[in-house]
């Protein structure tokens, strides 16, 4: 089975029911060639979202990723770009930072996509969220570049990443079009987002809520505390009741259950991750199991 294709409103970007994450692209340590080949297998099957932020590796992952789009005329309109602005790195790309801090104000925001838009090789980014709340935010000033950016066609789509709901009407609320994404972090370990509202939200605005560590850094693997050990014990239940799955479809099956259509970011280099992640989207888990997993979670009975 191929990765669906999702798109919540008429104006939404469409994007594939399970995106890859880029973030640790230079810890893998592909040549541009490798990374060609991996997008390539990622496309078959039918995954076109990638997911990247300006920060990302010292700031030099998009570079790193763009040298591959460049090797490979046509791969750029097969997929959707995906990247975060907004925050300023203590690196050695920003020798004046004293300290890593957020940063929103118009220019700077302009700046940054801009520079993606080179780093990438192309002409648009697909969705650009500002990377986390900054308590500094003028509203004001991320919608005119927001505004700017899209009257330019420099960027189709605006969103947020781990926005709550009070921050996201804040930034909605000067802004002549919709915010199309929220992206979060949400998995069958840390899910507290279904409970604050975020979720409610995603479903009222019928925006994607894309999830980052889906499979909580690992945990779901590897973890020991409590919490993981139950949730990943529960995991391995559910998927010798359903066969052939494995722990980490189940965590993911979790969450692509879900009424608000969770985008899972998977973020591993390794083509037989992201294949046993896209097959997740054939597993339907029961009301059953799906509770089972909330429990385990939870540490209690539902209420």
């Amino acid at each position: 089975m191929q990765v669906p294709q999702i798109k919540m409103t008429g104006d939404s970007p469409s994007m594939s029911r399970i995106a890859i994450g880029f973030w640790h692209l230079l810890q893998w340590e592909c040549s541009p060639q490798q990374i060609i080949a991996f997008v390539e297998q990622a496309l078959e099957l039918g995954i076109t979202t990638t997911d990247h932020a300006s920060i990302y590796g010292g700031y030099r992952c998009e570079r790193a990723f763009g040298k591959a789009l460049a090797l490979a005329p046509g791969l750029r309109d097969k997929i959707q770009i995906v990247t975060k602005c907004g925050i300023e790195a203590m690196c050695e790309a920003k020798p004046d930072n004293e300290i890593g801090h957020y940063n929103t104000c118009e220019q700077v925001i302009i700046k940054t996509a801009e520079n993606s838009l080179k780093n990438f090789g192309t002409d648009r980014i697909d969705l650009l969220l500002i990377h986390r709340p900054d308590p500094l935010m003028d509203a004001d000033a991320v919608a005119a570049a927001f505004t700017k950016l899209k009257n330019q066609g420099k960027v189709l789509h605006f969103g947020v990443s781990n926005f709550h709901p009070w921050q996201f009407d804040l930034l909605q609320s000067r802004l002549e079009f919709n915010l199309e994404a929220n992206q979060i972090e949400i998995s069958a370990l840390e899910f507290e987002v279904m409970h604050d509202g975020t979720l409610d939200q995603c479903q009222q605005y019928r925006i994607i809520p894309q999830a980052w560590s889906p499979l909580a850094g690992g945990r779901i693997f590897t973890g020991v505390g409590e919490r993981a050990v139950r949730v990943r014990s529960e995991c391995q239940n559910i998927a010798r009741e359903i066969g052939e799955a494995g722990i980490d479809q189940v965590a993911l099956a979790f969450l692509l259950k879900h009424p608000a259509k969770i985008q899972p970011i998977i973020g591993s280099g390794k083509i037989e991750r992201i294949r046993s992640a896209a097959g997740a989207c054939s597993i339907e888990l029961s009301q059953q199991q799906w509770f089972r997993l909330w429990v385990a979670t939870k540490g209690h009975w539902v209420p």
